[in-house]
C-alpha cells in the first residue's frame, strides 16, 4: 500500500522518486512471478513427455532404397505398432550413400517419433568422408536388432576348396585377384581389404550397382570371389554355381556345416558382419529411449520374430541402448583403423 499524501502539502521530489521506484519494482516482480508460474505450469517435463509417448504415428527412416537394407525395419514396424498402439511407418529416403536420410533424422525433433534404421555402414562412413553430421554424437542409440553373417564364395574355376587353399593360390599369382562389391567403403569392400591386410593376398575391388549385378559378375566368372550375406549366398551355394569357402561369425552355418568359419580357417580377425540397429536424434528423453529399447530387445525372445529373421538369413542381436552405444563406438574405432591401414578415402 502506498503512503497517503495530503494534497495541501506538496511531497518532496525525493519522496516521489522513491515511491515510483518502489511501485515499479512491485509491478516487475509481480509480472515476473506470474510469467514464471505460467512457464512452470505449461513446460513439459521429460517424465510427462514419456508418459504421453507416443502421441502420434512413428516414422522409421531407412536411408537406402527398399530391399535388403530395410528388412529389419519392416519386420520391426508391426511389432512396435502393436506394442505402442500407433501406426509405425517405414520411410525409405535413399541418396548420397545414406547421407540424405541420416541427415534428415539428425535434424528431426528429438521426441522419439522419428527413428533411423542403420546398418554396419553407419559406423564406417565417418572414416571415409566428411559428413554433415556426427555419426555418434548427433544421435541417441536405441537398440541393436539383428545380424547377418557374410559368406565368402568363389567362382568354380578357382582351384581352391578351403580358405587355406585359396590363400595359397592367391599368393602364387602375379596379378591381383578380383572381388565384387556393391559399395566402395561398404562392409563387403572392407572385408576384402581386411582379407588383404591379414593374408597379404593382393585383391582388387570391382564395384557394382547392387547385389544382383555383383552376383551376376561372380556367376559369369568376371570376378574371382564375392563376400555376400548368407541369405544371398545360400541359393548359389546349394546350386553349386558358387563354391563356399568361409563364413563370418562364431559358428558354422547350419545349412552348410562343412563350410569353415574364418576363425577356424586361421583368420579370427576377419569378423566383419552385417548388423542392423535403431537410433534417434540426440536429445530424446531418457524414459522414451528406455521404453523403445526394452520393447525392441524383448522381440528377440519371440519365436515368430526370430523365425521371420531366420527367413531373411539373420539372427537376433539384442542390445540395449547403453550396450548399443558402446558397440557403435567400438565399431567406429575398429573400422577407422581398417580404413586407415588400407588407405581408403571417398570424396562425397
Amino acid at each position: 500500500m502506498h503512503p497517503r499524501v495530503s494534497p495541501a502539502v506538496p511531497a518532496p521530489r525525493a519522496y516521489f522518486a522513491a515511491a515510483s521506484a518502489l511501485a515499479g519494482t512491485f509491478v516487475a516482480c509481480t509480472v515476473a512471478g506470474v510469467f514464471s508460474a505460467t512457464v512452470l505450469l505449461h513446460a513439459p517435463t521429460a517424465s510427462a513427455q514419456a508418459q504421453s509417448f507416443p502421441a502420434r504415428p512413428l516414422r522409421i527412416v531407412v536411408p537406402y532404397a527398399s530391399g535388403s537394407s530395410d528388412v529389419s525395419a519392416r519386420l520391426l514396424a508391426p511389432k512396435l505398432s502393436e506394442s505402442l498402439k500407433q501406426p509405425v511407418l517405414v520411410d525409405n529416403r535413399p541418396g548420397a550413400d545414406g547421407r540424405i536420410g541420416t541427415q534428415y533424422v539428425a535434424r528431426a525433433n528429438p521426441d522419439g517419433h522419428t527413428l533411423l534404421s542403420i546398418l554396419t555402414t553407419h559406423a564406417i562412413a565417418g572414416s571415409l568422408m566428411k559428413l554433415p553430421y556426427d555419426s555418434i554424437n548427433d544421435f541417441t542409440p536405441i537398440a541393436a536388432m539383428s545380424v547377418a553373417e557374410l559368406g565368402m564364395g568363389v567362382h568354380p574355376s578357382v582351384p581352391a576348396s578351403s580358405l587355406q587353399e585359396f590363400i595359397a593360390w592367391g599368393r602364387s599369382l602375379p596379378a591381383p585377384l578380383t572381388y565384387a562389391t556393391t559399395q566402395i567403403g561398404g562392409n563387403q569392400h572392407l572385408a576384402g581389404e581386411l582379407f588383404t591386410l591379414i593374408t597379404g593376398v593382393k585383391m582388387t575391388a570391382v564395384p557394382y550397382k547392387g547385389g544382383g549385378e555383383a552376383m551376376a559378375a561372380l556367376l559369369g566368372g568376371h570376378v574371382n570371389m564375392y563376400f555376400g550375406s548368407m541369405a544371398s549366398m545360400n541359393p548359389v551355394f546349394r546350386s553349386g554355381k558358387v563354391r563356399p569357402i568361409a563364413v563370418t561369425g562364431s559358428s558354422r552355418d547350419p545349412e552348410f556345416p562343412s563350410m569353415q568359419t574364418f576363425a577356424e580357417g586361421g583368420m579370427p580377425g576377419l569378423d566383419i558382419r552385417l548388423w542392423y540397429g535403431m537410433i534417434a536424434p540426440a536429445g530424446v528423453p531418457r524414459d522414451v529411449v528406455e521404453r523403445l529399447s526394452s520393447l525392441i530387445v524383448s522381440y528377440s525372445d519371440q519365436p515368430d520374430f526370430r523365425a521371420a529373421l531366420a527367413k531373411q538369413g539373420m539372427n537376433p542381436m539384442p542390445m540395449t541402448s547403453a550396450q548399443f552405444g558402446k558397440f557403435l563406438r567400438q565399431e567406429s574405432t575398429r573400422y577407422a583403423d581398417i580404413v586407415k591401414r588400407a588407405n581408403i578415402r571417398i570424396d562425397p
